[in-house]
């Protein structure tokens, strides 16, 4: 199965759920800035990375997971990756997930503030802050994927 995590610009809380997703992050705890930080994708990627699918390793399951930036075009995005799935006959094997409702106003300004103005040493510890905050909603979120996976197999 190919498991998607998306957002407005794939590089916060998709980068966070998919580590928490691959083990690469606690379950059980708040991780540290560091942590965060640390993260191959967190706060890293372009603007010309934004529609592409990043792949992020491979779950316990044996499924691929992949992180998205969709700007704001999630509404043609979306049903595009859906259509070529139900093309190659594999609708089952997909599973797409909003990280949305795990975004916080910290968030939102420090990712602003660093991925669309540039201004990286203000934005990121500010958003780095709103992930740490935001981490047990995140986690939620990826406790509900990993208990529908451990159903389907």
């Amino acid at each position: 199965m190919d498991i998607i995590y998306h957002d407005v610009g794939g590089t916060h809380s998709v980068a966070v759920a998919s580590a928490l997703h691959l083990n690469k992050l606690p379950m059980d705890r708040t991780p540290n800035k560091n942590e965060i930080l640390n993260l191959p994708t967190f706060d890293k990627l372009k603007t010309k990375d934004l529609g592409h699918l990043i792949y992020q390793g491979k779950d316990e399951f044996g499924n691929q997971v992949y992180t998205l930036g969709c700007k704001y075009a999630e509404k043609f995005v979306i049903p595009a990756i859906k259509d070529t799935y139900d093309l190659l006959g594999d609708q089952e094997e997909l599973m797409l997930i909003k990280t949305k409702s795990t975004i916080n106003f910290t968030m939102k300004i420090g990712g602003y503030t660093s991925r669309a103005l540039g201004l990286m040493t203000i934005g990121r510890p500010i958003v780095t802050q709103g992930v740490l905050k935001a981490y047990p909603k995140i986690v939620e979120l990826v406790s509900e994927v990993k208990r529908e996976l451990e159903v389907k197999n």
